[in-house]
């Protein structure tokens, strides 16, 4: 019981420095922004966001940070779905720690959340790790 008042405490406390801003140059990439045509996630911020989600018929956007212990399960999954829908799912990896505004914009309160949009439009949210054959059916039936 005491420790997850302990976890209560240190998410409110992360979720705090998140809306003040922190310094950004802190905290490492998870990923490297690679062409989406190879089959691999793109980093996404604040700036390219709604570039990136416009011109793809379907993106999920993989909100993340890198302390997040749950991220790191559902990251080699974004990368391994990414790799086998090429060219049909565009996949982006949002930092929220450094992307702040786009991650209030769309509410995000809990990490890993799947932003999935459909020409431009948000039309699905999943919130949470998961394994692969849970996530895969939740993400393709936006095809």
């Amino acid at each position: 019981m005491a420790e997850d008042k302990e976890l209560r405490k240190i998410k409110l406390r992360r979720f705090k420095e998140m809306l003040r801003g922190s310094n950004p140059e802190e905290r490492p990439s998870e990923s490297k922004k690679v062409d989406s045509n190879v089959g691999a996630p793109v980093d996404i911020t604040d700036a390219t966001f709604d570039k990136e989600i416009q011109g793809t018929p379907l993106a999920v956007i993989d909100c993340w940070a890198p302390w997040c212990g749950p991220c790191r399960f559902v990251g080699p999954i974004i990368n391994e779905l990414a790799r086998d829908y090429a060219r049909r799912i565009f996949f982006g990896k949002l930092n929220v720690d450094e992307n702040q505004k786009t991650a209030i914009k769309y509410g995000i309160m809990s990490i890993p959340t799947l932003l999935v949009f459909k020409k431009g439009r948000l039309v699905d949210r999943i919130v949470g790790a998961m394994p692969r054959q849970r996530l895969e059916p939740m993400i393709t039936r936006h095809l």
